[in-house]
């Protein structure tokens, strides 16, 4: 289950060859319920419900070599991640109604974003506007790392893609022996339409398997990794892992988390 030190050399050497080439609160009637998902019952109060046959509007491809972690996207038809559409993200007007989003405050907004997304297979978070930017920048330097997720007495590690406004997710050992079509095991998209009125930006993250990762380890993985491209002392790790890999050591992370060396 964990992941032995010695072995993320074989990683990190394979890695320098990449690196080089249902809360909803339906009184404030802000989400809209998917057509596609049978375990959400409609609410009577259809006028805010979207129409499932508007164009929804469109947003920039995303880059091509995303395409690469395979055919398991996004967007989740149903609440068990039993079949999956290519990867493309799913646009925030079909999951809130914006314009009525617009009238709560950030402290309101943020409240309801994160109880619409609890219990459901998804996480749902935000970030001030800075720290996004700040976020941005740095992953636009290093877009790769790994996490460890403690589980019982040991740990597995998780290795991490950043290249936002999206975030990827999956098994060390996974990316180990396929690289990058190593299937995702958590996709997270950044949501930046209320970054300059509200200062505010919303994140989403979809379990892919729920069968390998629950809400609550998904939600630790998304503010863990966070956490190392924000805080200057342990995004020198992140520096190191996609700049200095002969220099990066595993256990430094472990340290960085007060986990214990195995």
């Amino acid at each position: 289950m964990r992941s032995e030190p010695k072995t993320m050399r074989l990683v990190l050497n394979t890695l320098q060859n990449h690196l080089q080439a249902h809360i909803i609160k339906t009184h404030e009637n802000l989400f809209i319920i998917s057509t596609l998902d049978p375990t959400i019952k409609r609410s009577s109060n259809t006028h805010f419900l979207k129409n499932a046959n508007i164009q929804k509007q469109q947003e920039p491809a995303i880059p091509g070599h995303f395409l690469k972690w395979g055919s398991l996207g996004f967007i989740r038809t149903s609440r068990f991640a039993t079949g999956f559409t290519p990867l493309e993200p799913k646009p925030l007007d079909s999951i809130m109604d914006i314009e009525r989003a617009k009238t709560k405050s950030p402290e309101d907004l943020a409240s309801i974003w994160d109880d619409y997304h609890l219990g459901r297979g998804h996480i749902g978070a935000s970030m001030k506007a800075k720290l996004y930017q700040l976020l941005v920048l740095r992953a636009a330097d290093c877009k790769y790392f790994v996490v460890p997720l403690w589980r019982g007495s040991g740990y597995t590690t998780m290795f991490a893609q950043v290249q936002t406004p999206h975030m990827i997710f999956t098994g060390l050992e996974d990316y180990k022996s396929r690289g990058t079509q190593a299937s995702p095991y958590l996709t997270v998209k950044y949501y930046t339409d209320f970054a300059e009125s509200k200062d505010l930006v919303l994140i989403r993250g979809d379990i892919v398997f729920t069968s390998k990762l629950t809400d609550e380890e998904a939600e630790w993985l998304v503010e863990t990794a966070q956490s190392f491209y924000l805080n200057d002392a342990r995004y020198k790790l992140v520096e190191q892992f996609n700049k200095q890999t002969r220099d990066f050591e595993f256990k430094d992370v472990l340290r960085s988390l007060n986990m214990p060396i195995m």
